[in-house]
């Protein structure tokens, strides 16, 4: 059946995940507040004007994963579930995950975000499979270091194309929902692009492109 294929952040959710872990764990005292929330807008903005150094930021935002024990973070991450991401839950992105799989499309979501902070909220939305930037993990705890090639831009093809070439989908009749032109190199390759809730440069693409635009707000 065909792919369904969903971005994340401010796509799936009214808000970025891997920004608000940063607020949440502030806000707890995991990490000095100031320092930490001054970079964590620097990279934020980053990412939204297409300047982002992937490397650079996931140097920033896993240091904290490996100062922590996997108990630790897990617990913390319950509790960052309820406070940042149940609020930003779409009931329309639900609605139409749960078309795709009433029809029996593969669901799939591919994310930059790293897998820690978004599995849960993943599977909160009732799909089994996660493209994400995979924090390396040695003797039981984070190192603070990325597995492979991080899940940005074209390395989102790059992840895409190996778990293709190990199930038996195929890209045929695919269709991929996102609100980045961060994601375009995606958004060019599926047969069926569909923006949502798209920040301005992508919206200017979509409309020149012919593209369906929607809003999940």
């Amino acid at each position: 059946m065909p792919l369904a294929i969903f971005d994340l952040d401010k796509t799936l959710i009214g808000g970025d995940s891997d920004f608000l872990w940063g607020e949440f764990m502030s806000e707890i005292g995991a990490v000095d507040a100031d320092t930490y929330q001054v970079k964590n807008q620097y990279f934020f903005d980053q990412y939204a004007l297409g300047q982002l150094d992937i490397n650079e930021y996931l140097e920033f935002c896993l240091e904290p994963l490996s100062q922590n024990s996997i108990e630790t973070l897990n617990k913390w991450h319950q509790e960052f579930m309820q406070s940042k991401i149940i609020p930003i839950i779409l009931p329309k992105a639900q609605v139409v995950v749960d078309e795709h799989r009433e029809k029996g499309d593969t669901l799939l979501v591919i994310t930059a975000t790293n897998r820690f902070v978004t599995a849960p909220i993943v599977h909160k939305y009732g799909i089994e499979n996660l493209l994400a930037t995979e924090p390396e993990v040695k003797n039981g705890r984070y190192t603070g270091k990325v597995k492979d090639e991080p899940c940005f831009q074209k390395g989102k093809i790059n992840h895409l194309n190996r778990w293709l070439a190990k199930t038996d989908e195929s890209m045929v009749g695919s269709v991929f929902y996102s609100d980045s032109h961060n994601d375009l190199p995606m958004l060019e390759l599926v047969d069926h692009p569909v923006v949502v809730n798209g920040d301005a440069t992508l919206q200017k693409i979509a409309s020149e492109k012919g593209w369906a635009s929607l809003d999940w707000t």
